[in-house]
């Protein structure tokens, strides 16, 4: 069929580029992280070593989240039942946006089935009530649930370079002055490992009456003195309107979030489709999320082990002449730009090294800045760190089967 012509000439094509996604079976074994049993295309079954998971802190396996979900599926049973709206609206949501809001010391929180659909749900609604005139000023490297944010918002946006203030200031000194205005951004950017410069864009959103909206996912559980993020670290929370976040990174479950001031939020509650219309989170991983933030409030240890690691693994790069893009944060990537060359690497780690790395490929970053992403997590150890190093370099300077794009 003509159909089935069509589809299969676009995967070929898009195999041919080097850029054809393949999944690893992989089976995590709770109590084991970041060991995980990989299932190979042959059949065989294989312990490997996961070096690419956002569950940072290894909180997916922490049994006091294993011990609330436990609890909750026996109190509660499993599905949520509906909507929020209709039957789905449990007492666990209420508690876990309460212990949002203060976290990021807001007026109020909602949660929603996923961070992209927070960005998405909370930028389109937002910007459109902001009104037909309204600008969004958005960085160049945000995610893509943001572009699809402002995208089904119809407004007016604007572009700036990559944490360029220079660019930013340039775009809100040229918009109309009276024009409503958003600065959009995010603090950890994961595919680059750079932080935004909060505080200056809040400086340029004060000086221009903008309003700011952080995505600070990638950020929330590990970075601040209670897992603030970002924002909270360098005090900095109250200036921010809108602060987004997830709980399927560090918090080891899933799920995403806003929080802000009360006109906001229940603004976002009662328009927003991607809320509105898709069924609640169940009450395991209520319980779950609550369980980690609550945890994550007072527990410092597990965001010491993640940042002393990826100190570890940042430091075993550059005594071994290995190039990464060095930004501030815990994530450490490494650029081959190419795509085949990338998948051939991570192939190459997973068979013979048993190091599994995800190859991060076009669209998800530009073609030509192919990369691996590294995350050396809490549950990595002083070993794995000093194995993956040695294995890198070996293939680095023997075999040169990359080269790295220098930062």
């Amino acid at each position: 069929m003509f159909k089935d012509t069509l589809f299969q000439n676009h995967i070929e094509t898009i195999k041919q580029e080097g850029r054809y996604r393949s999944f690893a079976r992989l089976e995590r074994r709770c109590g084991d992280f970041p060991r995980a049993h990989y299932y190979t295309p042959g059949g065989d079954v294989k312990e490997v070593t996961i070096w690419c998971s956002n569950d940072y802190l290894g909180m997916g396996q922490n049994p006091v989240v294993l011990s609330a979900m436990q609890g909750a599926i026996e109190k509660f049973g499993a599905g949520a039942g509906g909507t929020r709206n209709i039957s789905g609206t449990q007492k666990l949501h209420a508690d876990l946006e309460d212990s949002l809001a203060d976290l990021h010391q807001k007026d109020s929180a909602l949660v929603f089935s996923s961070g992209y659909v927070a960005n998405e749900g909370a930028l389109s609604t937002i910007l459109k009530i902001m009104g037909p005139d309204a600008i969004v000023f958005s960085d160049a490297l945000n995610h893509a649930s943001m572009i699809h944010g402002v995208k089904s918002s119809g407004v007016n946006k604007r572009i700036y370079a990559h944490n360029d203030l220079d660019d930013l200031e340039r775009l809100l000194r040229e918009a109309p002055t009276n024009a409503p205005k958003m600065i959009a951004f995010e603090s950890v950017y994961s595919m680059e490992g750079d932080i935004a410069p909060i505080e200056e864009i809040c400086d340029l959103a004060d000086k221009y009456g903008a309003m700011t909206y952080l995505d600070e996912v990638h950020a929330v559980g590990l970075y601040g003195p209670r897992g603030g993020g970002v924002a909270e670290q360098r005090g900095l929370m109250d200036r921010i309107d809108v602060i987004e976040g997830t709980f399927g990174k560090a918090y080891g479950l899933m799920g995403g979030f806003i929080t802000g001031s009360r006109a906001v939020v229940d603004c976002v509650r009662s328009s927003a489709p991607g809320f509105i219309f898709t069924t609640a989170l169940p009450p395991a991983v209520l319980a779950g999320a609550l369980a980690s933030v609550e945890h994550l409030k007072t527990s410092q240890i597990e965001r010491t082990r993640a940042h002393t690691n990826a100190k570890t693994l940042k430091a075993g790069l550059e005594a071994n002449d290995l190039p990464y893009l060095q930004g501030e944060s815990h994530i450490v990537p490494l650029i081959v730009g190419d795509a085949v060359c990338c998948k051939t690497v991570t192939d190459l780690l997973l068979d013979q090294y048993d190091i599994y790395v995800q190859p991060i490929n076009y669209p998800t970053v530009p073609r030509g800045t192919e990369r691996m992403r590294l995350t050396a997590t809490a549950a990595h150890t002083k070993k794995d760190i000093d194995h993956m190093i040695n294995v890198l370099s070996d293939l680095y300077e023997e075999h040169r089967v990359f080269q790295f794009m220098q930062a």
